[in-house]
């Protein structure tokens, strides 16, 4: 049992939500989703030059739109970036002048030019100096260089904020001189940047930033922003329990910190999956944009120390509520909170806890696991709340609040009944039976830089005839069970893996492409099982089928009991977002489809979707809406004065007959320019259509009843690459301009899918008229996807 102490009495200051930031974080409008960017509160970005060819995305003035409206505050701009390679192409300084001229006066074009900070360098001492060599010449080349462009840039943008060194690591004496050098010259940076990429950083930051700002102190300037605008390693990605540590330190000294770009620029830095789901990792980062009015103190049993327990904790006089976010520990923890005390609390509080595990960085998690949810005597201002133990991976959230009665319980409310708690278990592959298959070991502290293995191991490629993996299982009841299988697939194509259970075939399973053999996605599929003990085995080879195709990898097992009715979740409305003059949840859907949204509340109200007002959307009082929503992130909001307690979701597949599906191929549509029919084997038609854009277009006809909002679901794949980089996966989103009759004429970029053979669904609302309508799909400028099919739904019914 360890113990984290929190101090409701000792406040640090207001909630800085620093830490959410990212390098490459966005690639183009709408990849990731507006979605999954909101509720993250993100406060500043680091992306490309205007024009760069470091990478084919990430460009930060198209970026910049998707990020401000969804409320972010800067763009930091890598302005190295404008060149191709890496390390960066050194063609003197002259060179590299013209190019930030001309950057400057492109950025002096936008509409809010004085959001953008310019980042001149990017790690100097890995680019074009040798700083790390102590080497006074190669501190004052780089000193009079820094000055060069830092007076370029104010020539043409005097209100420039300015950002630097940049250095790859943080390094006292280097700081020292450049802030002596830099402010005897009045060249100072207006934001102070290193960065953090050592798994010893969750050792030394801390010590760094006092540091840091003790040499602030002796040179006699700042205290200046401070922005460690890479941190982490990949193992650290997606992995709750690794980055409640980082952001526990980032937000107790109040600084910005971004997350690093290690493998693709379309994902939040491996924290959104597809285009608008989330995984386990995106969740942890969501607790902390929810914290609210002041930090506290939390001191963890052992601070500063690599991978262990630690936390933060917020309290918010206004909402009656303390927040404390922990995890880093396989170990049961007891979070003793002090300060408990009226006018906030009396003489009981309600403790709530959530957990959030590792989902895979390419597999959607579903929303926070309910651990406890108890009424607590509090005894001398203090109350002890007990958090499980056995995963380290996984983060924790404590809510305290004034006791409330159990909104699940009302005779009337929720319309369904709820999702219970489902018998699980988890199986690591590594401790299965394993044929012909090799262990490697994963993501530890001494190649932090490697990937996340749940256990830290995984096993494979398992690319051998006899290659098998099979566990030994016990279910309690007999009936369906989901497996989840954490899996990488990099075989060139489609694997397929044998489902035996007890030695009889059940199923072939089909595994997509992921980025590389340890960039897990998941697959899930429906095993029956009887009551009791059986082998579950996944092999490449089958008796009946013979060698099947590719290979995988494969990580954790997950075995759950699938729901024998409609899953109903409830989302309280005291830990939504409130707004001026709505309440906002963020609702997950795990597939496309209808749902039942239900508030409970005392009167009518407005429904809102993703931040715009729906027609015909008002809900009366503990009434229902009946809605279409993309898989995943959805925020869904209530417009009006009445009180609202919870809302209820409950997905309705019944009402999936109102979806009307159109294969892309069929020969009633219409393909012109380079459009065509192409075939392929995993199109849910056994063909798609490719050869969309720069003149080659598809146009699909379909008619309904009457006018309004149709959700417009796109089945697309798309694996364009860009070149290559030493260790960024260039990865391309494709766009189609989208036009209707109904008066819809958007751009959608479709994000990559790792393979032509792969296809995702993104979800465009659009309008369509009474009668018959066109929905052409084309791109003048470049490439679109390929097409599987469509699937058109009323967004209301």
């Amino acid at each position: 049992m360890e113990r984290l102490e929190v101090d409701l009495a000792r406040r640090t200051g207001a909630v800085f939500h620093g830490a959410s930031g990212a390098l490459y974080g966005l690639s183009d409008d709408g990849v990731p989703s507006d979605n999954t960017l909101a509720p993250l509160r993100v406060r500043t970005i680091n992306q490309k030059a205007p024009g760069g060819l470091q990478h084919p995305n990430g460009d930060a003035l198209v970026v910049a739109e998707p990020f401000f409206r969804t409320g972010g505050a800067e763009v930091h701009i890598y302005l190295q970036d404008v060149y191709p390679a890496w390390p960066y192409d050194n063609l003197g300084l002259d060179d590299y002048a013209s190019h930030v001229d001309r950057l400057v006066r492109l950025v002096m074009a936008h509409p809010s030019p004085d959001r953008f900070v310019y980042v001149p360098f990017n790690e100097p001492d890995l680019n074009w100096y040798q700083l790390r060599a102590d080497d006074g010449t190669e501190w004052e080349r780089f000193f009079a260089d820094w000055a060069r462009i830092h007076r370029l840039i104010r020539s043409i943008h005097p209100g420039a904020r300015i950002a630097g060194p940049n250095e790859s690591a943080y390094d006292a004496g280097f700081l020292r001189a450049f802030l002596t050098w830099t402010a005897a010259e009045n060249v100072l940076p207006d934001v102070l940047t290193w960065h953090e990429l050592s798994a010893a950083s969750l050792r030394d930051y801390r010590g760094n930033h006092a540091g840091y700002r003790q040499i602030e102190r002796e040179v006699g300037v700042g205290p200046l922003p401070i922005n460690v605008n890479e941190y982490g390693n990949r193992r650290d990605m997606s992995v709750p329990g690794q980055l409640v540590q980082w952001v526990a330190m980032f937000e107790d000294t109040k600084v910005d910190a971004n997350l690093p770009y290690w493998d693709i620029a379309t994902n939040y830095d491996s924290h959104v999956v597809q285009t608008n789901q989330a995984n386990g990792g995106w969740w942890l980062l969501k607790w902390y944009g929810d914290l609210s009015g002041d930090t506290v103190a939390v001191t963890p049993p052992r601070p500063n120390t690599v991978d262990t327990l630690q936390g933060l904790a917020a309290v918010d006089d206004a909402r009656r509520q303390a927040h404390v976010l922990l995890g880093g520990t396989a170990a049961p923890v007891e979070v003793v909170v002090s300060g408990v005390t009226a006018p906030l609390f009396a003489e009981q509080v309600r403790a709530r806890v959530e957990k959030i595990t590792w989902s895979g960085y390419d597999a959607a998690a579903p929303p926070p696991a309910p651990v406890a949810d108890e009424v607590l005597p509090v005894t001398g201002g203090r109350v002890t709340v007990s958090v499980p133990g056995g995963d380290p991976m996984a983060a924790y959230r404590v809510v305290l609040s004034p006791p409330a009665p159990d909104l699940a319980v009302s005779p009337s409310w929720p319309p369904s009944p709820l999702w219970s708690s489902l018998w699980s278990a988890s199986y690591e592959a590594e401790d299965a039976s394993i044929v012909d298959g090799p262990v490697r070991t994963l993501g530890t502290p001494d190649d932090a830089n490697q990937y996340a293995a749940s256990g830290t191991r995984d096993v494979g490629p398992l690319d051998q005839d006899t290659s098998a993996v099979t566990l030994s299982v016990d279910v309690p009841h007999e009936g369906a069970y989901r497996l989840g299988i954490l899996y990488g697939n990099q075989s060139g194509g489609p694997a397929q893996q044998a489902l035996r259970v007890d030695g009889r075939l059940v199923r072939i399973v089909d595994y997509p492409e992921t980025l590389n053999w340890a960039y897990r996605a998941r697959r899930d599929v429906t095993v029956p099982l009887g009551a009791g003990a059986h082998e579950i085995t996944l092999a490449a080879s089958d008796p009946s089928t013979g060698r099947l195709a590719g290979a995988v990898t494969l990580d954790r097992l997950d075995l759950t009991a699938a729901p024998d009715q409609p899953r109903t979740d409830i989302y309280p409305a005291d830990l939504a977002t409130r707004r001026a003059d709505a309440v906002e949840f963020v609702v997950v859907a795990a597939e496309d489809g209808y749902h039942d949204l239900a508030p409970r509340s005392g009167g009518r109200l407005q429904l809102r979707l993703g931040g715009i007002d729906v027609p015909d959307g008002v809900v009366p009082a503990d009434g229902t809406a009946r809605v279409y929503l993309p898989a995943g992130i959805n925020r869904v909001a209530f417009v009006g004065g009445a009180p609202l307690a919870a809302l209820a979701v409950t997905r309705v597949p019944a009402a999936d007959v109102a979806v009307r599906t159109i294969e892309a191929e069929d020969p009633a549509n219409t393909l012109s320019g380079g459009a065509a029919v192409r075939a392929r084997d995993t199109a849910s038609g056994g063909a798609c259509v490719g050869g969309l854009g720069r003149g080659g277009a598809l146009t699909v006809r379909v008619t309904v009843d009457a006018p309004g909002v149709y959700q417009l679901a796109v089945h697309y794949a798309n694996n364009e690459r860009s070149g290559g980089h030493e260790y960024n996966a260039n990865l391309v989103s494709r766009a189609a301009d989208i036009t209707t009759t109904g008066g819809t004429h958007v751009r959608v970029w479709y994000r990559n899918t790792y393979s032509w053979h792969t296809f995702w669904s993104l979800v465009t609302p659009v309008h369509l008229l009474a009668g018959e309508n066109e929905i052409t799909f084309t791109n003048p400028d470049a490439p679109g996807p390929d097409i599987d099919k469509l699937a058109i739904a009323p967004l209301l019914l």
